[in-house]
């Protein structure tokens, strides 16, 4: 759940689809929130873990605070969301499919990153750990790393000159649009996918090969 509540009701209203607002930072929180959203969808098939937050600091200045912050949205509420979204599979008795948002910070990390890049390797251990536990359910576990993406949020912040820059990295000449990186969460959640579990996939253009 997004902190743009009403805007999400809303999109959720056109969808014929349900929102359910929920502090991730917060276990109980969490977890009654994935229960309800399960409840009122009559079960669930599908899970996709996208919140995070990015906070930037110099190793030498990273508080404690923030470091357990960061962990505690970009990890811990992904192990309480895929605990109660499992659960539920495995009572269904009909396998699904997990997709969690790393990064390709948790491959290379950046400097003033040390906290995000750390919390995004985690996820990637995360899914690995839980795709190998989960798979006898037939439940796949699989996450993306993307690499800049031109989102809404950050287009406040960012210039012409950085999109310059980060888009030379890439072999492609270009920086992601919201739409690649959607297009892989649909495609590990498909059947098209079926075979695919505990990878960590770039959409990077390129940008990371490994």
């Amino acid at each position: 759940m997004d902190r743009e509540l009403d805007l999400c009701r809303r999109r959720a209203a056109e969808l014929g689809a349900v929102a359910v607002a929920v502090e991730l930072s917060d276990p109980s929180s969490t977890r009654s929130a994935m229960e309800s959203a399960i409840g009122s969808l009559g079960g669930v098939d599908v899970l996709v873990n996208n919140a995070g937050i990015l906070r930037m600091a110099p190793l030498l200045d990273i508080t404690v605070d923030d470091w357990d912050d960061t962990f505690d949205i970009n990890v811990r509420a992904m192990l309480l969301t895929m605990q109660v979204a499992a659960t539920a599979m495995i009572e269904q008795g009909t396998g699904g499919s997990v997709v969690n948002m790393a990064s390709m910070g948790g491959k290379v990390g950046s400097p003033q990153q040390a906290h995000y890049a750390a919390s995004k390797a985690a996820v990637i251990g995360l899914t690995r750990v839980a795709a190998m536990e989960l798979g006898e359910h037939g439940i796949r576990v699989n996450c993306i790393c993307p690499g800049y993406v031109l989102t809404e949020m950050g287009a406040a912040t960012r210039t012409p000159e950085q999109v310059a820059e980060w888009s030379a990295l890439s072999p492609l000449g270009r920086c992601a649009e919201p739409n690649d990186v959607a297009a892989m969460a649909v495609f590990l959640a498909s059947d098209d996918a079926s075979y695919c579990t505990g990878e960590a996939m770039n959409v990077t253009g390129g940008m990371v090969m490994h």
